[in-house]
């Protein structure tokens, strides 16, 4: 899962048959930091989150599960709104770690 937060709606009166009814919303992804991390994308909304919401999303064929059992032709997905995000600026990365 990705951070992101949430930036604007997309309103489409013509799409896919799989799309209807689902909120498609625009993302702008972050790093753990909060700033951001790369080109705005769209993604549909599992859990109902809203402008200026910090969410979690994910990408690929899994961003399409929180629809099961329908068919929803997505690439990525809001899963979550975060409440709150500590980062510990104490802990190395992974890559820094002398274990690597």
């Amino acid at each position: 899962m990705m951070l992101g937060r949430v930036v604007g709606r997309v309103w489409a009166t013509v799409k896919s048959a799989g799309l209807e009814g689902q909120r498609l919303l625009v993302i702008q992804p972050l790093t753990p930091e909060l700033t951001s991390s790369g080109k705005l994308l769209i993604c549909t909304d599992a859990v109902g989150a809203g402008a200026g919401e910090l969410i979690y999303w994910c990408r690929g064929k899994e961003s399409s599960f929180p629809f099961l059992p329908s068919a929803v032709p997505t690439d990525n997905t809001v899963v979550a709104i975060i409440d709150e995000l500590h980062v510990d600026r104490t802990v190395r990365p992974l890559s820094e770690s002398p274990l690597c």
